[in-house]
C-alpha cells in the first residue's frame, strides 16, 4: 500500500468515525442525566431567561411520581435537570467570587439528591427515599433561586 493510499484510508476513516458519532449523539433524547455544565455561548440572560421555567419543569415531576409513573419521571427529571444545571453554572459563574462557594455547595446539594431521586426511581420499592429527595430537592432549589434570583 503506498503511503498516499494509506494517508487517504486513515483520513476516510476518521471522517467516518466523526459523521457516525455527531449522527449518534446529536438530538439524543434525555435518557440519562447529563454531566455537561454549560451550553456552549451560553449567555447569562439566557440563563436567567430559562431558570425558571426549568425550575418548574423539575419540580413537575411530582405530578409523574404520584402517578406512578416512574420512568416519564425519570425522563423528565433528567431532562429538566440537565437544562437547568447549565442555566444555574452560567449564573454561579456570573456572581462575585466571595458568593460562588455557598452557591457551589447549594448547586452540589440540589443535584445530587436529583440523582439519588433517579436512582431511587429506578426501583419502585424505594418509594420513602423517592419522597425524601423530591422534598430535599424542593428545599435545594428554593435555597438557590433566592439566592441566584434575588
Amino acid at each position: 500500500m503506498t503511503t498516499r493510499r494509506a494517508t487517504t484510508n486513515a483520513t476516510l476513516a476518521a471522517l467516518i468515525t466523526t459523521l457516525v458519532m455527531e449522527a449518534t449523539f446529536i438530538g439524543k433524547p434525555a435518557n440519562a442525566l447529563d454531566f455537561g455544565l454549560t451550553a456552549p455561548n451560553q449567555t447569562l440572560e439566557q440563563a436567567e431567561g430559562g431558570i425558571r421555567g426549568h425550575a418548574r419543569s423539575l419540580l413537575r415531576v411530582k405530578d409523574l411520581l404520584e402517578e406512578g409513573s416512574w420512568k416519564a419521571a425519570q425522563k423528565t427529571l433528567r431532562k429538566s435537570s440537565a437544562e437547568l444545571k447549565q442555566d444555574m453554572y452560567t449564573m454561579i459563574q456570573a456572581k462575585p467570587g466571595s458568593e460562588r462557594a455557598e452557591l457551589r455547595r447549594m448547586y452540589t446539594k440540589l443535584f445530587n439528591n436529583v440523582t439519588k431521586l433517579d436512582y431511587a426511581a429506578e426501583s419502585n420499592e424505594n418509594v420513602a427515599v423517592v419522597w425524601e429527595c423530591y422534598d430535599n430537592i424542593v428545599l435545594a432549589l428554593n435555597d438557590i433561586m433566592s439566592r441566584l434570583l434575588y
